[in-house]
């Protein structure tokens, strides 16, 4: 990510990476070594810096108040992925091995419980309004909703792209919405400026999950720093999948690929073959773009430039994210 990007709120980010870590802190050595081992691992901290640039745009603005919100949320988010990691057996993340890997799956689910623990009490001692805890509690029904339904439809030749925009909706999109409404929310934005904020983020979250679905069929394992095509190998189907069982001669063939549940290397490549020859990586980075274009129509004209200038770069990085 570029530095610029962030410009507004660079001091904020690096208490940001203080706040995470003492949030985690603990008189047990283990519990120190296993919530740090996920912290340290990074990430693009998307979250809470989309929650830090909608703060700025309120008259409230305050740092010591809404960098408790930040952790919180990429506390959540990183408790999430530790939990995923369990469900999907990965064994690396951000580049680096998972808690499974280190610890074991019991040791793994229980370190996430205890992230989200510590995200919880960290909102609730800030003594926001009603609303963010309200909409905290739904981002995480939300989230665990979008996970049942994509198990529950694991290698499903799904051709209906209403299912698949709601799953991601509940998996990514509701975070980042979150993420910046609740940002200006807590900072005094007006009631229309919340509004767009939110617009922005469903919108900026739509089209990050798709990339990122684009990207686990054209990168590398190396590139990704996390197993590549592990939606497909999962029975997982995504857009351009999607768009391939809808519209190529070779529907049949991907379909038959897709519910097999034991997919070979071999079935593998041939169906990333099959997608990108019938189109439907081109169709999915065409959402992208729409879906891109929704986010920079929604942001309010009326917060500072600074601000709408960082989000106009957010909108422009996903568009040509390569990881």
């Amino acid at each position: 990510m570029s530095k610029a990007m962030f410009e507004p709120i660079k001091e904020e980010l690096k208490l940001l990476e203080e706040g995470l870590l003492n949030s985690v802190s603990s008189d047990k050595d283990i519990i120190n070594e296993i919530a740090s081992h996920v912290v340290r691992a990074g990430g693009k901290r998307l979250r809470p810096a989309l929650s830090l640039l909608s703060a700025k745009a309120g008259k409230n603005y305050s740092a010591k108040k809404v960098l408790p919100l930040a952790v919180s949320l990429e506390l959540i988010h990183t408790a999430t992925l530790a939990h995923d990691d369990v469900i999907d057996g990965a064994g690396t993340r951000r580049g680096a091995a998972t808690l499974n890997t280190k610890w074991g799956n019991q040791i793994a689910i229980l370190g996430g419980d205890f992230l989200f623990a510590r995200a919880f009490a960290m909102v609730a001692k800030q003594n926001y309004a009603p609303y963010v805890n309200y909409r905290i509690s739904e981002l995480i029904a939300n989230l665990c909703e979008g996970e049942i339904l994509q198990d529950h439809s694991a290698h499903v030749a799904l051709k209906d792209y209403n299912v698949y925009y709601e799953r991601i909706k509940n998996k990514t999109a509701d975070f980042l919405e979150v993420a910046t409404e609740l940002g200006g929310f807590v900072s005094g934005v007006t009631k229309e400026e919340q509004e767009g904020l939110r617009r922005f983020g469903h919108a900026i979250g739509m089209a990050f999950q798709v990339t990122d679905d684009i990207l686990d069929l054209e990168k590398t394992e190396e590139e990704l720093g996390k197993p590549a095509a592990h939606d497909l190998v999962c029975g997982i189907v995504t857009l351009p999948v999607i768009y391939t069982l809808k519209e190529s001669k070779r529907a049949g063939e991907l379909a038959a690929i897709v519910t097999d549940e034991h997919m070979t290397l071999e079935m593998e490549d041939r169906a990333i073959e099959i997608v990108r020859e019938s189109g439907g990586i081109d169709f999915a980075k065409s959402e992208v773009k729409r879906f891109l274009d929704d986010a920079r129509n929604s942001i309010p004209a009326t917060i500072p430039n600074d601000v709408r200038d960082s989000f106009l770069m957010v909108a422009d990085f996903i568009a040509s994210r390569s990881f």
